[in-house]
């Protein structure tokens, strides 16, 4: 048993989505719960990743293909998850701000957080302050995590946080920001609940958030 466990998290780590799939299917076939496949193949193979691109081992490439090898997996773990009622952590609505029309660091921090447990609501690219209060409001998430690559568009993470005030939702919500430009000091001082550098300490602050 403790084989195909193995097999699925070495798939997710090399990056390799049809061996991912191919190991998680042989999991399934040889009796393991889709729960155990998640969290010790496929959530353990993401961390294990995040760990390496910490240490200066893995890089965003890297950190890519090995996401969209766990999310190969997933697809097909998802409706026996949905079957057994496994709660996913918790709700995070993800977008890249106003004026900013770059998308590969929050696809690759969503994919990290999904990888973590969660459920995405991906909103995309240049999303007005507006959408994010509406979609709080309508949807109840957990965490709200803001992207920006250019310090031109960083203002508009804190247009956000002032939209979520306006509409009493801010207390509802936690708020997540990153991206190249973003720091710890900018996300203190425009009120945000946390800051992460990278995808993968993204996934484990999310996660400290809501336990």
């Amino acid at each position: 048993m403790d084989e195909q466990i193995s097999a699925v998290r070495e798939a997710v780590i090399a990056g390799n989505a049809p061996e991912t799939e191919a190991a998680v299917h042989a999991g399934l076939a040889a009796g393991l719960s889709a729960k155990r496949l998640l969290d010790e193949g496929l959530v353990e193979g993401m961390r294990h990743v995040g760990q390496l691109f910490e240490e200066g081992e893995y890089f965003v490439p890297e950190m890519l293909v090995a996401a969209r090898a766990m999310k190969a997996g997933l697809a097909i773990l998802r409706p026996q998850l949905m079957e057994a009622a496994i709660e996913p952590k918790g709700k995070v609505v993800i977008g890249t701000v106003r004026g900013d029309m770059h998308d590969i660091g929050k696809n690759l921090v969503g994919m990290m957080l999904e990888g973590a447990g969660f459920e995405i609501r991906d909103l995309g690219v240049n999303v007005a302050p507006e959408r994010f209060v509406e979609v709080v409001q309508n949807e109840h998430p957990d965490i709200v995590a803001l992207s920006a690559l250019l310090t031109t568009t960083m203002p508009n993470m804190a247009a956000v946080i002032e939209q979520l005030k306006a509409a009493g939702v801010r207390e509802q919500v936690k708020v997540l920001v990153g991206g190249a430009p973003v720091t710890e000091s900018f996300a203190q001082r425009i009120g945000a609940d946390g800051f992460a550098p990278d995808a993968s300490q993204c996934a484990t602050l999310a996660s400290s958030l809501v336990s």
